[in-house]
């Protein structure tokens, strides 16, 4: 994944973080079943669980479903959560928070305590990992905005520029992608549009070689502001106007009218005839005549 929405889980996903946050386990190695490992209890119980006390606690829960075992047991491997987690953020980009996804894998604790059986020949941390890391990889997947097939395709793009610039030694073109790729060059760009929306920023990030200090620049500042006058632009258009009006001024007098009525006053041909006392067809000669000279010294004044 080369993306994610950088929001937080549902409220379940909140109140279970609270519960068993990292922080309410001591951090260390990754217990296991048949060694010690450091837990911290709810209410007033033994902050260290040693391997006895584990299957103890195994055995009270899948016999009773006491729920003091079964919180006892979260704590427990509250650390494997947390590793499994690290495993996978590492592969992330970094607006994907940690705790997030330890909170995302605590789900999947809770499901392999429920579901797990002491009888089966398979130790609870292999079974638990893999249904940890499930649970953070569905989750993440249920968050991402973007389809899977659009990610394979973003994998298969970069992946095909990575071997075509190791064996070029240089940038490849669309249409060397497109062959390595096996599609037309119409389809990639297709693929391209598609991917335009795969990765995010985040407005307020600070730019490459920037620092942290106050007034940094930021992404935002290099973004056009649409709503804002074009210097250029009004410049330009300013210097139109000027050419313009200098044009319309060498016009003959009955040229010069006939422009102002009808680009000013909005007057039609046949209405510009009656008040000149002539056809409209002589107004359209005129119009014509008029238009030809303004473009002619528009024209030389820009080859000036």
């Amino acid at each position: 994944m080369t993306a994610l929405q950088d929001a937080l889980a549902g409220a379940g996903t909140a109140t279970v973080a609270r519960a068993y946050a990292p922080g309410t386990a001591p951090a260390g190695i990754v217990p296991t079943q048949r060694s010690a490992a450091p837990a911290r209890s709810l209410a007033a119980v033994p902050e260290r669980a040693d391997a006895a006390e584990v299957e103890v606690l195994w055995e009270r829960y899948t016999t009773t479903h006491c729920p003091q075992a079964r919180e006892r047991l979260i704590l427990h491997y509250v650390p494997l959560v947390t590793a499994v987690a690290g495993r996978i953020g590492m592969r992330l980009p970094s607006t994907v928070e940690h705790a997030d996804l330890v909170s995302y894998g605590m789900f999947g604790l809770i499901d392999a305590i429920e579901k797990y059986r002491t009888d089966r020949a398979v130790k609870f941390e292999s079974y638990a990992s893999s249904r940890v890391r499930g649970a953070i990889i569905d989750e993440l997947r249920a968050m991402d905005w973007v389809p899977r097939s659009v990610r394979t395709k973003a994998r298969a793009v970069d992946r095909a520029y990575g071997e075509l610039e190791a064996t070029l030694h240089r940038a490849p073109t669309e249409a060397e992608v497109a062959e390595r790729l096996e599609l037309p060059v119409g389809e990639l760009r297709a693929v391209y549009s598609q991917l335009a929306s795969v990765n995010i920023a985040a407005l307020d990030e600070l730019l490459a070689g920037s620092d942290d200090r106050p007034g940094a620049a930021t992404l935002s500042d290099t973004l056009g502001d649409r709503r804002a006058e074009d210097p250029a632009g009004c410049v330009e258009a300013q210097e139109t106007k000027y050419l313009l009006s200098r044009a319309i001024e060498c016009l003959g007098e009955r040229e010069r009218l006939v422009v102002v009525l009808y680009y000013y006053e909005s007057m039609t041909l046949a209405e510009i005839g009656r008040v000149l006392g002539v056809t409209e067809s002589r107004i359209s000669q005129i119009h014509t005549a008029a238009m030809t000279r303004l473009r002619t010294r528009l024209l030389d004044a820009e080859r000036a």
